[in-house]
């Protein structure tokens, strides 16, 4: 029985016991009457780790559990995970703390934002310069390929830490296929199966959607082109320098945005808007058939009431016999710079702690994210976990379906925010009628590319 609960022992009245009250009197006249260097030291001060991020719902509640967890796990630092907003919110709250001396140790970016953060190098430490003084390791060797090579800082080690990574796939409503008369069990591959599945499914039922997606220009541009091995710019799409130039107005391009022109006419192909914000028309069973994030798999696991399935994106046969390699979405943790020895000791740490098998598993088993290392991929292959998950190994298995090409191995433009608006505005354009396919890809183009030279001007790379 622990000292807390022991009965008091007989013989000993209570009235006999001094008060808590005063005891604790006694015992600071005590300590007041010692000399200074033998009273108790007061308890250090845990060192504060501020974690901005973006991550809402059943993702941001995984995040809080990480940090508790870590902050249970040690008695030195405290993790303080602070959800800022979307991702453009949480990188514009960064870089305006940063700007006013209030930065965060941690800062969550999403890949839109890897070329301005790659350039901002009196803003970022990189994340192989705060482990490597912490006495820890950490190298792209760690990481599973497609996923090393977008965080990598000029050197080759690595300048941020891959956190949460996905990939756009194709989510099926199985109830609605059914109803349509369509093969549930064999869901669409190609692009044209897509379609014509489509209209089968507006036909069924013309009241609600049959196909969407979210973030447009990740899907229609991003993901279609290196999906087919066709490049988005020049100089491996950025990687290899901030001189790039656009080059997604092909004929694969224009030919796919011609295809959502003619089927958002007749009402098979519906547009949410420039972000993610339309996937809850899949959630609630609206939409039949949606292309998004992976990442969405926390959503659709705890709330959809219905029959789905996850299958990868869909492509072009007669463009290439199969795909290549999708590109990662998702985000990576900076390190901001103004912090001290200690704080820096503290954020080694916890990236540590995230990069550890055990915290990986919980990513990627309840969020539709993946294992970022090989280690914890491996470990999941081994558990059989992806064979019992498999709608859940989609994700990984486009990203790392085929050793990447100069087209496919990951994208960094700089300003990229702006860029995507510049191309979601041509993309409307189109998509309303305003423009034909070619000139709004061409206006699309021309306009990114004035961005890029005056985003190259002021990094002087």
């Amino acid at each position: 029985m622990s000292g807390a609960t022991q009965p008091i022992r007989r013989g000993v009245g209570r009235s006999r016991l001094p008060s808590a009250g005063l005891l604790m009197t006694l015992l600071v006249g005590l300590l007041v009457g010692l000399p200074a260097a033998l009273r108790p030291l007061p308890a250090a001060a845990l060192t504060e780790i501020q974690f901005w991020h973006a991550l809402d719902g059943p993702n941001g509640e995984l995040v809080t559990r990480l940090a508790e967890t870590f902050n249970a796990s040690q008695p030195d630092y405290r993790v303080v995970p602070v959800y800022k907003g979307s991702y453009a919110e949480t990188i514009s709250s960064g870089i305006t703390a940063y700007r006013t001396g209030a930065a965060p140790h941690l800062l969550q970016v999403f890949e839109v934002g890897n070329g301005t953060m790659a350039a901002a190098v009196g803003a970022v430490r990189s994340v192989a310069t705060v482990m490597r003084e912490a006495g820890l390791s950490v190298t792209p060797e760690d990481f599973l390929p497609v996923v090393a090579t977008n965080y990598r800082d000029a050197e080759g080690g690595m300048l941020s830490l891959p956190f949460n990574v996905s990939s756009t796939v194709m989510w099926i409503n199985r109830d609605r296929f059914r109803l349509a008369g369509l093969d549930a069990k064999q869901p669409p591959a190609t692009w044209p199966e897509v379609f014509e599945a489509a209209r089968r499914l507006k036909a069924a039922d013309g009241k609600r959607c049959a196909l969407s997606s979210a973030w447009p220009t990740w899907v229609h541009l991003e993901q279609l082109s290196v999906w087919h091995d066709r490049p988005l710019a020049t100089r491996s799409n950025g990687l290899d320098g901030y001189d790039a130039e656009l080059v997604f107005n092909g004929p694969l391009q224009v030919r796919h945005l011609q295809n959502l022109v003619d089927l958002k006419r007749a009402g098979v192909f519906e547009y949410n808007d420039r972000v993610n914000r339309g996937e809850n028309r899949f959630v609630s069973g609206d939409c039949a058939i949606f292309l998004t994030s992976s990442s969405l798999y926390g959503k659709v696991a705890t709330a959809a009431r219905f029959d789905w399935t996850v299958v990868p994106m869909p492509f072009y046969p007669d463009v290439v016999p199969e795909p290549q390699n999708a590109i990662l979405g998702g985000g990576s943790l900076y390190v901001m710079q103004g912090k001290t020895p200690d704080e820096y000791r503290g954020v080694a740490r916890f990236l540590a702690f995230l990069m550890d098998g055990r915290q990986q598993a919980a990513m990627y088993r309840n969020t539709g994210y993946i294992p970022t290392t090989r280690a914890a991929y491996a470990d999941a292959v081994a558990e059989g976990f992806f064979e019992r998950h498999p709608q859940l190994h989609v994700a990984v298995q486009e990203l790392t379906r085929r050793p990447p090409t100069r087209n496919t191995a990951g994208l960094r433009l700089g300003n990229m925010l702006q860029i995507r608006d510049i191309w979601a505005e041509e993309l409307e354009a189109a998509l309303d009628g305003a423009k034909a396919p070619q000139r709004a890809l061409d206006d699309a183009v021309a306009r990114g590319n004035q961005v890029l030279r005056v985003f190259q001007q002021r990094t002087k790379k």
